[in-house]
């Protein structure tokens, strides 16, 4: 059983930027739809961008257009994550997810895969 490994999280002050990776040693995430998602505690899951294989559309929630941007290194087989201009209701757990399948989406319920996920903290 495989799954992703999320890495890049930290603490940042407000109007900061990170970039968080998404991988899965030895499996080749072309194959995948990934999807970021973002969790606090007492909320549900939310998707927060997501993009797609074979035509590598992207989506992303309106609360993050504009400052994040997902892509996709296939040589390193992995998908990041950049967040720019952050914000403190940025803070929360950000996990990425993996389903086989071509279009990506913004529902965790339509993904197989999971990372443990890390931490992002806005705060100044």
């Amino acid at each position: 059983q495989w799954h992703f490994v999320e890495t890049g999280g930290g603490l940042v002050q407000p109007g900061g930027s990170l970039t968080l990776s998404c991988a899965a040693p030895g499996v080749q995430l072309d194959m995948y739809a990934i999807g970021w998602f973002r969790q606090t505690p007492g909320r549900e899951r939310e998707g927060v961008s997501c993009i797609s294989t074979t035509d590598g559309s992207i989506h992303y929630a309106d609360s993050v257009k504009g400052r994040f941007t997902i892509s996709r290194d296939s040589a390193k087989s992995t998908v990041y994550l950049r967040m720019n201009n952050l914000k403190p209701e940025d803070t929360a757990v950000y996990s990425c997810a993996g389903d086989a399948t071509f279009s990506c989406s913004l529902q965790p319920g339509d993904y197989d895969f999971w990372g443990q996920g890390t931490q992002v903290t806005v705060s100044s």
